[in-house]
């Protein structure tokens, strides 16, 4: 064990499903060995990590980071130490960007940025259609070899015959698509659930079948093309059964949800742009069925949708505000609180939400075992503190959980081995 660069003492190791005493020893930006005791005299820097709990770096397959062409709702820089900050290693960002990224050079004004100022892994999305717009197919070919998918995320494809066609690309090209669903001609200009609570503040409302229409359209052409097919951001339980059963039909069929559609519903809505959010926060059951989903492995990956804004986009109310919250800093507190500490979901699904199984939809390794990367994060756990977002290092403060006390907060993030974020607390004398 010699020649061994770092390493990390006197921590709850999460292996294997739940948490061991071990010591972590990484070198050459890998994990080198993981053992009872090594001893620090054969490493270079030494984390003492005593009463601290080590997980695999969470990875989330959904976020906006801005760049290029909205720089002023947040950076690659900013994003990415967000996410690091979070727990995360590794982000898949959407392509709602300007240029967006449907051709190879516009592609290339992100990953420019991306290797220029990322502190953490970050694997871009393609376009499905040109621009965004819906009307025809992106670059696919070009695209594929540096793209984690295909998405036009922030709108639904519209066409079904155009998605069939796009489809039959990415399975062609051997890449998902990572769809929003959202049937344009079902929102009727509404901004909040359509239920009783949009109803007794006269709010025009968005139906859960403007989502769960498109899944179902989908799903349809999933078992024509056989497509690996990724859908986002679902929040009505209508969505989840469909999922269910097209899973159980062996369909390769994956699916996310975010933190607010866990823990939060539109009984929880407050006239402040920090609960506006697309899909919007849906009912009491909707919530509970994605809870079950995340317990019966319906769930794949809870993802943040990490959509910051600029202060005065979300200062108009739930009417004036832009669709959108930001989460990559609060996302493992408030589910660990939220969810664990509450009996909802048991921590080892927890964890396999946020590092095996999104890790898996990227095709990226996940773990703590000798010879994967040294992508890993370090809590402290039940020490309760309040969720301030103004200390946060995203550009965007907008967050349903302001103020919320939560158990879990992140204080080291390694990528390769190499810090990442640090806040480590002060030893006891």
């Amino acid at each position: 064990m010699r020649n061994m660069r770092t390493l990390l003492k006197g921590a709850s190791v999460w292996r294997a499903g739940c948490f061991h005493r071990l010591d972590v020893a990484l070198a050459g930006g890998v994990v080198a060995a993981v053992s009872p005791s090594i001893l620090p005299q054969e490493c270079d820097r030494v984390y003492e990590l005593s009463r601290l709990f080590l997980f695999p770096g969470f990875v989330d397959v959904h976020v906006h980071l801005r760049e290029p062409g909205f720089s002023y709702k947040e950076t690659i820089a900013s994003g990415t130490a967000a996410a690091a900050a979070g727990g995360y290693t590794a982000v898949r960002t959407m392509p709602n960007v300007e240029p967006a990224p449907d051709d190879l050079p516009h592609l290339e004004v992100q990953r420019v940025a991306i290797r220029r100022d990322a502190k953490v892994r970050v694997l871009p999305c393609g376009c499905i259609t040109r621009g965004r717009a819906g009307l025809e197919l992106a670059d696919m070919g070009a695209l594929a070899p540096y793209v984690a998918g295909f998405s036009d995320d922030g709108t639904g494809v519209q066409a079904g015959g155009l998605m069939e066609a796009a489809m039959r690309e990415a399975k062609r090209l051997g890449k998902p698509i990572v769809a929003h669903c959202e049937d344009a001609s079902l929102l009727s200009g509404g901004f909040v659930h359509d239920g009783a609570w949009a109803r007794a503040h006269g709010y025009p409302g968005i139906s859960s079948e403007s989502e769960w229409k498109q899944v179902e359209r989908d799903l349809r052409l999933v078992e024509k093309t056989g497509c690996p097919y990724h859908i986002c951001h679902v929040s009505a339980k209508e969505s989840v059964a469909l999922i269910r059963d097209a899973k159980r039909s062996g369909l390769p069929v994956t699916c996310e949800t975010a933190p607010h559609y866990l823990l939060l519903c539109d009984e929880d809505l407050e006239d402040d742009g920090r609960f506006k959010m697309n899909p919007p926060l849906r009912s009491r059951a909707d919530r509970d069925a994605l809870v079950e989903a995340a317990r019966d492995g319906t769930l794949d990956a809870i993802a943040t949708d990490h959509a910051p804004h600029g202060r005065e986009e979300k200062a108009r109310g739930l009417r004036g505000s832009a669709m959108g919250v930001s989460g990559l800093e609060a996302a493992f507190p408030v589910l660990y609180t939220g969810l664990v500490k509450t009996g909802l979901l048991p921590l080892p699904d927890l964890v396999r939400l946020l590092t095996a199984s999104p890790a898996a939809l990227l095709g990226i390794p996940s773990g703590l075992e000798p010879g994967l990367p040294a992508d890993l994060t370090v809590f402290e756990l039940d020490n309760p503190h309040v969720l301030d977002p103004s200390s946060w290092r995203s550009m965007g403060h907008s967050t349903p959980f302001a103020g919320m006390e939560v158990r879990a907060r992140c204080v080291l993030t390694l990528v390769g081995g190499e810090p990442a974020y640090e806040s480590l607390p002060v030893p006891s004398p």
